[in-house]
């Protein structure tokens, strides 16, 4: 991973005349007009393609991307029926399990006119342990069998949501026998796409972990790993701040704590001002799930601040996307709300006014534009509204939430910037962002001197690409600090 010199001529800046750039210890060192520079180390030319900074994935869950491969695909299912059918079939063809489980990932049930049940699934599979992952990964229907290897208990729905789940799906993966190459081809996938970086929200001890992968040859891409409350303490122990570079090479850092205040829209557990629709109002959760309390998600940012930690507060819902900055407003804090799915409008201009970053999954609003309609009526003017943070002046980093949607940047930008997909009318358009805006919220570096030579080089400028075009962007290089980690030219 040593960084040696590089010359790129007439490389183009989108908007720009073509230039050399030459790079010196993993950074931009001179910009100069096309030609005119000096050869340096080795010498590629760009032949006038489009370069600009790399991009980065704001947020992701690593093993969830890497681990889905080896599950049912329940992506394409659209009711209880479809994906009990996937289940036989993966029965009858002796689908792989993990560590004994039949696994499923991608079921999406908030449109399912039938629901789950546990019968259904017992009369499906009884004998091997059945867990199928939600597409939003906050629930799972299960079996008889596999709840009792876990030590859960199940209703008649046969459903695990929030709290319980996400500790057993945290058990789970660390018997999933992945390998570390499993990691490398992943990171090399997301080289593909022009990604030099991601935020590694995996509920695990993502700086160990990491540490090894990148040690066994993990190495396209730079890591900012999050640390959940459980962790918090080891990580003040240590002596950690956010920021810190872990290796030598500086492509582990550490990150924010992680907070999980809410659910999910899918999974109807986001915290909202407004009971969901068919649910008793008088009921304990008509209105989603505090999953952590307001005292216990101040008592931790406080905690995090005093050892030098910023915060990245998870708040679907606009009742949590409230509490939550009445948190940072009451700490004078600043930090990272992550996804801010459904926000009230008298708060646009306070996640602005408290510097605030929102941390939003553009192609979540097309996944769930159907979802919302049903169970957010009403109030969708205001749902997944990228354009209405950005007026009111709220910086915004976009990401994927990996397996959710794809580990692929330019599937968000184009979603951001479009409202649209799969030749459907745009929704709700006025929430689109302008093409400008959505890059600088997938990038951390620019190109100027001085700058890490985090690059990505396209075949095509994005100013020049409709929805579509920059959905299926052709990248043609990537680098990072200087090298390249993937070149098809």
């Amino acid at each position: 991973m040593t960084a040696t010199d590089l010359t790129l001529r007439n490389a183009r800046p989108s908007g720009s005349e073509p230039v050399d750039i030459l790079v010196r210890d993993g950074r931009i060192a001179e910009i100069r007009p096309a030609g005119t520079a000096p050869a340096s180390g080795e010498v590629v030319d760009v032949a006038g393609r489009t370069i600009g900074p790399g991009l980065w994935d704001a947020h992701v869950h690593m093993t969830q991307w890497v681990i889905q491969r080896r599950r049912i695909d329940l992506t394409e299912t659209a009711s209880a029926a479809d994906v009990l059918a996937a289940v036989r079939r993966a029965v009858d063809t002796d689908a792989p399990l993990t560590d004994g489980f039949l696994m499923g990932y991608g079921f999406r049930d908030g449109l399912w006119t039938q629901p789950a049940t546990l019968a259904a699934l017992e009369a499906t599979e009884s004998d091997v342990p059945v867990v199928l992952v939600s597409g939003d990964l906050h629930c799972a229907w299960m079996n008889t069998r596999a709840a009792r290897r876990l030590g859960l208990d199940l209703d008649a729905s046969g459903v695990i949501a929030e709290a319980p789940w996400i500790e057993a799906l945290q058990r789970i993966d660390q018997h999933s026998g992945l390998a570390a190459h499993a990691y490398r081809d992943a990171a090399d996938a997301a080289a593909r796409r022009g990604v030099v970086g991601v935020v590694e929200f995996e509920n695990t001890d993502n700086l160990g972990e990491w540490s090894e992968r990148i040690a066994d040859g993990a190495t396209s891409l730079r890591i900012e790993a999050a640390a959940w409350p459980d962790r918090l303490e080891s990580v003040i122990a240590a002596g950690l701040r956010t920021g810190d570079a872990i290796d030598p090479a500086g492509l582990l850092t550490m990150g924010r704590l992680k907070v999980v205040v809410d659910g999910s829209l899918n999974t109807r557990t986001a915290w909202c001002w407004d009971p969901y629709p068919g649910v008793d109002p008088s009921s304990a959760h008509a209105c989603g799930v505090e999953s952590v309390s307001v005292d216990e998600l101040r008592r931790l940012l406080e905690r995090a601040r005093g050892a030098g930690i910023e915060a990245a507060v998870h708040a679907i819902g606009d009742r949590a996307n409230t509490e939550v900055l009445d948190t940072f407003e009451a700490l004078g804090m600043r930090g990272i709300i992550e996804h801010a799915q459904l926000v009230r409008e008298q708060d646009f201009a306070r996640f602005a006014s408290l510097g605030l970053i929102a941390s939003v999954q553009p192609e979540h609003a097309m996944d769930d534009r159907d979802v919302a309609d049903r169970h957010w009526s009403g109030r969708t003017g205001r749902a997944f509204a990228f354009g209405s943070l950005h007026r009111a002046g709220v910086g915004l980093r976009l990401g994927s939430d990996a397996p959710v949607s794809p580990l692929d940047p330019w599937q968000a930008i184009a979603s951001a910037t479009s409202r649209s997909r799969d030749g459907r009318d745009a929704w709700h358009p006025e929430q689109r962002l302008p093409l400008d805006v959505a890059l600088a919220a997938s990038v951390r570096t620019s190109i100027a001197v001085g700058q890490p030579a985090d690059l990505v080089i396209t075949d095509l400028d994005p100013f020049d690409a409709d929805a579509e075009r920059l959905r299926s962007m052709p990248v043609a290089a990537t680098l990072l600090g200087g090298r390249f980690t993937w070149r098809a030219f």
